[in-house]
């Protein structure tokens, strides 16, 4: 008894499906067997009473007699066959045998012989208990006597001979049967298997062991489930290794500022320290402080992102002033690596958006140009109008480039190309998503030892700002 499982359905409905089609095929193959027989026996004997019928009717006298009878007892008598010449009502003239019973027929045949038929019955033959087919027709004699020739046959060869044939396909009906139930077992075994074994592995991921992978060469759809375990136990390890290396870099961000104020709070509270030495002192507390809200800010924006929970100050905002802003707020950390910082915009573009918000997402690329830009380089902020629809606003610089292999994961969330330069590894995926909430596009298009280009595709918009009235303050931004 196979236990309950999806082993046994599909055992149990391949098993089903296959008998009903064979026992259909079967069924209408003996019923056809058996009518192509009964026919044949049918047709020979309506052919036999054909020629009698005309032999006597060009042949004999207009009266029938008991010596014309005889003749046609004698002429058209069949193997195996009796021939009997009965009334219109069934009693029996004479016959083929020499033993008639005295009773009258009455069965179907007769009277449908009687109304001008051929008639014909299958049934068992009274006293032997015989099965037996009788095929009678009336023959008219000058248009005033008429008689009834009958045949009478014996089917019990022909029903033994359909019995063996009925035997034989049963008996080929099993063995069919015996083949599908062992392709049934082999076809559940080639999709339980694999499944026990995908169900092993996952129960082991689920307990946290995601060095665990599903083997075997599985094809077709259990295959790419199998493929898909693995590939997710991969990701899950990348993404732990990621979340790692992202609580040891963030660790490190957050002890540095906090040591540097830890360090000159205690300097300043223990006194002694003359004006300039004091003012030193608060000047790094205050720069320490401003990078702690910039670290928390920016894993509060990743964590708002994450939960859909961002939400934008869309206005009519021009793009010139934007990008404008953002160069003079890291001015002053370009000038130190001498990289000067050139802005190629042309006129007056507006676009829908977030100005704070896509001062962000420019702040953090020209900063990661900047930081990875030698010195003595230039970062280059230009815009181009791809269509009527789309603006492009590109940062590009000459600085160390990224790799192929880092390049398909740079805007993965915690990935830090080089942690040693400090950050959460979180400013470029935060990026990107606020583009996306801006209905944009960040592509990224970089050559080791050669630079960076990251492009920022936005909507355009035709909406232009009111004009101020004679006297008024000026355009209000949408």
């Amino acid at each position: 008894m196979i236990k309950k499982g999806m082993r046994r359905q599909i055992v149990l409905h391949y098993i089903l499906v296959v008998f009903v089609a064979l026992l259909l095929v079967e069924v209408i193959f003996l019923l056809a067997i058996r009518t192509y027989y009964y026919d044949s026996v049918y047709n020979k004997i309506t052919t036999q009473i054909g020629i009698s019928e005309n032999f006597y009717k060009f042949t004999f006298s207009n009266e029938g007699s008991p010596v014309h009878f005889q003749k046609l007892l004698e002429y058209f008598d069949m193997d195996n066959t009796e021939l009997e010449i009965l009334t219109l009502n069934g009693d029996i003239l004479t016959g083929s045998t020499p033993f008639q019973p005295d009773r009258t027929i009455t069965t179907s045949d007769v009277s449908e012989a009687v109304g001008g038929s051929i008639g014909r019955w299958i049934g068992r033959q009274a006293g032997t208990n015989e099965s037996v087919m009788a095929v009678s027709k009336m023959l008219h004699i000058n248009g005033r006597d008429s008689f009834i020739v009958r045949y009478l046959t014996s089917m019990e060869r022909i029903n033994s001979d359909l019995l063996n044939l009925t035997l034989v396909s049963i008996g080929i009906g099993g063995a069919v049967m015996a083949i599908v139930m062992l392709f049934s077992f082999g076809l559940a075994n080639s999709i339980v298997k694999p499944l026990n074994n995908i169900t092993a592995v996952s129960a082991q991921m689920a307990k946290g062991r995601f060095t665990t992978r599903i083997k075997g060469d599985y094809k077709y759809e259990i295959g790419d489930l199998a493929t898909t375990l693995n590939y997710m136990a991969d990701e899950i390890i990348r993404s732990n290794q990621i979340k790692d290396d992202f609580i040891s870099s963030i660790s490190h961000e957050l002890r540095t500022p906090l040591t540097s104020i830890k360090g000159w709070s205690e300097t300043l509270v223990s006194g002694g320290y003359d004006p300039e030495e004091t003012k030193l002192g608060m000047g790094i507390i205050s720069k320490e402080s401003d990078r702690l809200i910039g670290l928390v800010e920016e894993i509060l924006d990743f964590s708002k992102l994450q939960q859909n929970e961002m939400k934008l100050s869309i206005a009519l905002i021009d793009i010139k002033v934007v990008l404008q802003e953002t160069i003079l707020n890291v001015w002053a950390k370009a000038e130190k690596k001498r990289i000067h910082l050139l802005l190629e915009c042309e006129g007056t573009i507006y676009i829908k958006g977030d100005a704070n918000r896509l001062k962000q997402v420019f702040l953090n690329l020209v900063d990661n140009a900047v930081k990875f830009s030698p010195e003595d380089s230039s970062i280059v902020l230009s815009t181009h109008i791809l269509s009527k629809e789309e603006l492009a606003v590109i940062v590009r610089d000459s600085g160390i480039g990224i790799s192929e292999a880092h390049l398909s994961r740079v805007r993965d969330r915690f990935f830090q190309v080089d942690a040693l330069n400090g950050g959460t590894g979180l400013g470029l995926a935060i990026s990107q998503q606020i583009v996306e909430l801006h209905h944009g596009k960040l592509e990224l298009d970089s050559e080791l030892g050669k630079g960076t280009q990251v492009t920022v595709i936005l909507p355009l918009t035709e909406e232009q700002p009111p004009v101020a009235a004679e006297g008024g303050t000026g355009p209000e931004l949408l």
